[in-house]
């Protein structure tokens, strides 16, 4: 585990690996009044024992690495953003916002519990957009940042005495690149949110996962090779349908995963995100359906 650091009012709380995945960084923010901890991550169990004091706990959307230490604090009050908000209150609209099969959720309701020991919260307070929490001298002004997931929020953290911070949650800014694969995740909007945080001037900048924390030019720099990703992804569906292709072909030519990953939901994000790719690629007269189900490149 990483020595945590401090940046201005904020406390990045790494996890194993710097964060990466199962792992998470989870953010400790200060003020004179009170105290919250946003993202309570599997890092949390390690300091189980001497566990940071907090009022309350803010989550940037509901998805099970960003929940897992939640259940360390199940006496405080939960916040997410009314989209995701019915994700944390059973474990079935958990699993609806990933949209996996029935065989897959079978396995993954035990993942969930087990691993990230999710426990459902009915009493959970939602929030919208530009929701501010003031913690005394401190602010944390929610942005809805929707794509990853409908309720996916950054939050801006600013301080009457120390540099702004911009926590991205999972706009994680790592080589992977954005995730829409799951039922409530949308490409389109995704884009737009990266447009929103690119316009956000801060001092620094926090992700959940491997990056940690950046200056404003660094961001810029990861901010653009992040983005890339979606390109070089259409791209390269561009190619391979040189001949038509069904979105089993797609999925099985693997475009999020690399093929030799094994991920148990791999088969469903690839068609789920691939078949936004296609929508785009029609609706740019790019692709055509050959026949019901079955793409190619036009000119090709």
């Amino acid at each position: 585990m990483l020595d945590d650091k401090q940046f201005g009012p904020a406390v990045v709380l790494y996890g194993e690996r710097r964060g990466k995945y199962p792992e998470g960084n989870s953010l400790l923010v200060r003020g004179k009044e009170e105290s919250v901890l946003i993202d309570p991550s599997l890092a949390m169990l390690p300091r189980r024992r001497s566990l940071p004091q907090v009022d309350w706990i803010l989550n940037s959307h509901c998805h099970e690495d960003h929940i897992a230490g939640n259940h360390l604090y199940c006496n405080l009050p939960w916040y997410f953003h009314e989209l995701d908000l019915p994700g944390i209150q059973s474990l079935e609209c958990l699993l609806a916002i990933y949209g996996f099969s029935e065989d897959i959720n079978s396995i993954f309701r035990h993942v969930l519990t087990d691993r990230f020991h999710f426990m459902a919260k009915d009493d959970a307070i939602s929030f919208t957009d530009g929701t501010v929490f003031d913690l005394g001298g401190t602010t944390v002004r929610t942005i809805h940042t929707p794509g990853h997931t409908r309720g996916h929020c950054c939050f801006f953290i600013e301080s009457t005495e120390e540099e702004p911070l911009l926590y991205l949650g999972d706009i994680e800014l790592t080589s992977f690149g954005p995730y829409y694969g799951d039922a409530w995740s949308d490409l389109d909007d995704f884009e737009r949110s990266l447009k929103i945080v690119r316009e956000i001037e801060a001092h620094w900048y926090a992700t959940f996962h491997h990056i940690g924390i950046l200056d404003r030019e660094h961001f810029l720099e990861r901010l653009d090779r992040f983005e890339a990703v979606i390109y070089r992804r259409e791209e390269r569906l561009l190619e391979f349908l040189t001949e038509p292709k069904t979105l089993d072909d797609i999925a099985k030519h693997r475009f999020i995963y690399r093929p030799g990953d094994n991920v148990l939901y791999a088969d469903c994000v690839e068609r789920r995100s691939m078949a936004f790719h296609l929508l785009r690629l029609e609706r740019e007269n790019r692709v055509r359906q050959v026949q019901k189900g079955s793409w190619q490149q036009i000119n090709s």
